[in-house]
């Protein structure tokens, strides 16, 4: 079992920056995808972003390409997504996700999750 605990949610104003963070614990190593995932109300389910553990191979959903970056350190068993430029359409509760699936699946938002948290709630005001 893999368990994920999300942070760094809150409020931020349009045009600004927040870093989302997730600790992982329980069976994790290097042969995992791990992402985020995002829900507003009204909106389908988005994958936002993914990286493979011990890659760079990484995942960005077109509308948030050259704004949000993910990074991991593997140390601290943390995943964390990294968000500029935020509008009102980022607004939303935002999941760490993980999967054991191969890298090349990794790269897209093709994959399913076997894990995910408790998410963290991100609201953008213009």
């Amino acid at each position: 079992q893999v368990r994920l605990v999300e942070s760094g949610g809150g409020s931020v104003q349009a045009g600004g920056s927040q870093r989302l963070s997730c600790v992982a614990s329980g069976a994790t190593d290097n042969n995992f995808c791990m992402g985020w995932f995002r829900e507003a109300p009204g909106k389908e389910r988005e994958e936002v972003a993914s990286i493979y553990t011990g890659d760079v191979s990484t995942y960005f959903k077109n509308s948030v390409k050259g704004r949000f970056t993910i990074s991991q350190d593997n140390a601290k068993h943390t995943l964390y997504l990294h968000m500029a430029i935020l509008g009102p359409d980022d607004t939303a509760m935002y999941y760490c996700e993980a999967a054991k699936i191969e890298p090349y699946d990794c790269a897209s938002d093709a994959w399913s999750a076997n894990f995910w948290g408790q998410g963290t709630q991100d609201t953008v005001s213009s």
